[in-house]
């Protein structure tokens, strides 16, 4: 967005304006193949969340800049998933307190407008001290952020295993978290069963698989024996007077 600084923090009700009053402010657009999984997810009340379009992100290898709603500001960041890297100017700890992760929402996507590092359209290559290593984002953002489900890649009838992939980029898991990672380090396991752990209930355990996958540290299948079919939070009960 050609008048967007990124170095400060505009309020949406600013860069909702831009939007509405710049001709110049088109977004740059997303590769064809993305935007028909973006479209997709749109149509689909229950699946349009940042979590679910940072995961078509990645499993597109594509980059993208995201405007979220973060609080009452807009914070823009480049996801690089081929590099593992972002680009922000702001990290999230420094927006609000990780409470306000819950309510975090996409305003727009579009291509980047930088590069990662060591790109041959050096020229466009930011300052090195603003790229930051995504893995423990997304793992953040999976514990902390809106969703409260799996991820629909990883729905359906499955069991989990936790792989040494991106382990050390990840922050330590805590609480009931790291003796349920070893669980899965030892064996196959699955939603239905893990939600029953000690300290685990049904969201935790759909965040924890949620960041283990978007990290790049979960294996999925769907042929193993202790693969059962995902649960599905109770509906609430409507009291009539």
């Amino acid at each position: 967005m050609k008048d967007f600084e990124h170095s400060t923090l505009w309020r949406i009700s600013a860069f909702e304006r831009l939007r509405e009053t710049d001709p110049d402010s088109h977004p740059m657009m997303l590769p064809t193949t993305l935007l028909a999984d973006l479209d997709h997810l749109q149509r689909d009340p229950a699946n349009d969340d940042v979590l679910e379009v940072i995961a078509a992100c990645l499993r597109h290898h594509e980059p993208a800049l995201l405007y979220l709603a973060f609080g009452a500001h807009v914070w823009p960041i480049s996801l690089f998933p081929t590099q593992w890297l972002y680009h922000a100017r702001h990290e999230p700890s420094t927006l609000g307190p990780e409470s306000e992760l819950a309510h975090l929402r996409l305003i727009n996507a579009e291509r980047p407008g930088v590069r990662p590092p060591g790109h041959w359209m050096f020229e466009r290559v930011a300052a090195t001290q603003d790229y930051r290593q995504l893995r423990p984002l997304l793992w953040t953002l999976a514990l902390h952020g809106p969703r409260r489900m799996l991820l629909t890649e990883i729905g359906g009838r499955a069991a989990y295993r936790v792989t040494s992939t991106g382990a050390s980029e990840r922050p330590a898991a805590s609480g009931a978290l790291g003796p349920a990672m070893q669980h899965l380090r030892q064996d196959a396991a699955s939603l239905h069963d893990m939600q029953h752990w000690p300290g685990m209930s049904l969201e935790r355990a759909s965040r924890l698989l949620n960041g283990l996958y978007l990290t790049g540290g979960l294996m999925v299948t769907r042929s193993h024996p202790a693969a059962r079919d995902e649960p599905h939070p109770p509906r609430p009960v409507i009291r009539r007077h």
